[in-house]
């Protein structure tokens, strides 16, 4: 029975640490695919820890009737629960806000070199500044009377605004780990568990399946009120003051080994601006960017046009109508010939049909090789 109680601890301790250690970013877990296993674990978690469980009683009772030493043995067990499944649980280290506080922007505190998600929806606009959804890794909303899902990944830098229903249903999400290094969120109607980068269920009943995506925006918080005057802007929850604070340099490139920014081009933490369309994708060297402001490419035979606006950090894509269209930027204008756009493609003192805007995310170019692994990129 001493073997029985002993070997049930083990097996108890070793379950628990294997479901967080799949799923969060500890050395070597995030480098290859690992969802399955993890999710299997995750799903059937208390089936084990009810068998486990009996074990360790009923062995227990006979082993510490010998010695009630043997009764130490649990404490490591007790630990080790309570460290995976509070201190290292994703959705305990990054909690969401209390509220959702918006106000407009003559009421904002919110500075306006501040980096923000945005998102346009029937004549309404919403903006959620980095630094608040990089801590809470996503934020549920509403705009324009639908449920939104506002996504952030740090270790990817990724941004995405989902549909925040499933079909016809309105769901809750929680925060559940890491998926090669980008940030699973898990939907309250079928436990399946969705990658935040793309928004594909990666475990679970909807499996293969994505959510629907709302188009968003990156750019300064002066930008996106200079196109959108009437915006809501997302204000801080007092609750998590420190938390914020520790995310106040991250939009500029600081942070650690995951999330700190590498300044050279092409390397697993370098920026990039990648493009999907259809299923064709491309990354773009955000140093080159930088430079130039306006980059004229095609993806999968259509053509583009990526844009830098003069702020050096708001940037925006759209197609072009063929590739002998060849805009150049004056201040923060698209010109063709004598037709000018602005940023968001209208059309500037002539009656041009508007250009079409295309999803555009900035990303660590390890985040994108890793979802996009047949991406080309602006050097091919």
């Amino acid at each position: 029975m001493k073997k029985l109680f002993y070997l049930g601890i083990i097996v108890f301790v070793a379950l628990e640490i294997l479901g967080v250690y799949l799923i969060m970013p500890f050395p070597g877990s995030q480098r290859s695919n690992n969802v399955d296993i993890a999710f299997f674990f995750h799903s059937w978690r208390w089936v084990f820890r009810a068998v486990l469980s009996i074990l360790i009683l009923v062995s227990g009772i006979a082993v510490v009737k010998n010695s009630k030493l043997h009764l130490l043995a649990v404490l490591p067990l007790v630990l080790v629960a309570f460290l995976t499944n509070f201190q290292f649980a994703a959705d305990r280290m990054f909690r969401e806000p209390n509220e959702v506080i918006m106000k407009s922007a003559a009421e904002s505190s919110i500075e306006l070199d501040r980096q923000i998600v945005g998102v346009f929806k029937d004549g309404e606009a919403r903006a959620y500044p980095i630094q608040f959804i990089a801590y809470h890794h996503k934020v549920q909303d509403k705009i324009a009377g639908e449920p939104i899902l506002v996504t952030y990944c740090t270790v990817c830098r990724t941004g995405r605004v989902f549909a925040g229903s499933i079909g016809k249903e309105t769901v809750t999400f929680r925060l559940v780990g890491m998926d090669r290094f980008n940030a699973m969120i898990e939907d309250s109607a079928t436990r399946s568990w969705w990658r935040q980068a793309n928004g594909e269920a990666v475990a679970g009943k909807l499996k293969g399946e994505k959510l629907t995506e709302f188009q968003s925006k990156q750019m300064t918080l002066a930008k996106w009120l200079d196109l959108y005057p009437q915006s809501l802007v997302m204000q801080p929850d007092p609750a998590f003051a420190d938390q914020y604070q520790s995310y106040a340099e991250y939009e500029n490139g600081k942070g650690g080994e995951l999330t700190g920014r590498s300044l050279n081009s092409w390397e697993d933490k370098s920026w990039i601006v990648g493009i999907t369309i259809k299923d064709a994708s491309k990354a773009f060297d955000w140093n080159k960017l930088s430079q130039v402001r306006i980059i004229n490419d095609s993806i999968g035979g259509v053509p583009v046009v990526l844009v830098l606006a003069e702020d050096r950090n708001s940037f925006f894509a759209f197609e072009r109508s063929s590739n002998d269209d060849v805009f150049v930027m004056d201040n923060d204008q698209l010109v063709l010939g004598e037709n000018r756009y602005d940023l968001l493609g209208l059309p500037v003192g002539h009656n041009s049909l508007p250009l079409k805007p295309v999803n555009a995310y900035q990303e660590f170019w390890h985040s994108w090789r890793t979802f996009h692994p047949d991406t080309f990129t602006d050097t091919e």
